[in-house]
């Protein structure tokens, strides 16, 4: 019998020990308790970046979705005259702003680059030696252009005014116009959609700093 009260006082005094340290843990998780009135505390706002909400989920920064042209056409007349796309654009559709970093062009397979400027600067050229000249206006800022005859170009190194733009909640701005221009050396046979160069746009996260 004595066994048995033994054994029912030294599971009582478990059970005790157990709620004391119960109730320790749920003080724990709620530290910031007010006691006066007037008295304050500081509650940290905690980020976490997730496609998951509150739940949980991957961590992921914030996604960029930017738009730019599948190609820039041409449509050279038999005068030589050269005329382009007049909707050419990048939209931002990002939730943040963004800009375009740089600009490259270089010559496809079989043509090569050329110093842009009058389609008369192309008078001594032969026919079919391929040539193009090339200049790029991004969201009506500088006009850029090709300057020699390196099959590969930069003709923006760093965002430059008309690069940038807003996010897509301002529909005002984040879009830029891409005006472009091009002189072509005169060819004996037609061609249709014949690529003749490529142009690179790097487009990056419109960061402080």
């Amino acid at each position: 019998m004595k066994n048995i009260r033994t054994k029912r006082g030294i599971m009582l005094a478990l059970a005790c020990v157990f709620l004391v340290i119960s109730s320790v843990f749920v003080y724990a998780e709620n530290p910031y308790e007010i006691g006066y009135s007037g008295g304050s505390a500081s509650t940290p706002v905690n980020l976490t970046t997730t496609n998951g909400g509150l739940n949980g989920g991957e961590i992921t920064p914030t996604k960029l979705d930017v738009t730019v042209p599948t190609s820039l056409p041409l449509a050279m007349s038999d005068d030589g005259s050269v005329v382009t796309a007049t909707d050419a654009r990048i939209i931002n559709r990002s939730y943040g702003a963004v800009r375009v970093k740089s600009v490259t062009i270089t010559a496809a397979q079989n043509w090569n680059l050329y110093p842009f400027g009058d389609k008369s600067t192309l008078a001594n050229e032969k026919v079919d030696s391929n040539k193009i000249g090339f200049a790029i206006r991004i969201g009506g800022g500088q006009q850029a252009m090709t300057v020699n005859e390196n099959p590969s170009q930069v003709l923006i190194s760093a965002p430059v005014a008309g690069c940038y733009m807003t996010g897509v909640g301002d529909p005002n701005g984040n879009t830029a116009q891409i005006d472009y221009a091009a002189i072509v050396t005169p060819l004996s046979d037609g061609v249709s959609d014949a690529t003749v160069a490529n142009v690179i746009i790097v487009v990056e996260w419109d960061t402080v700093g």
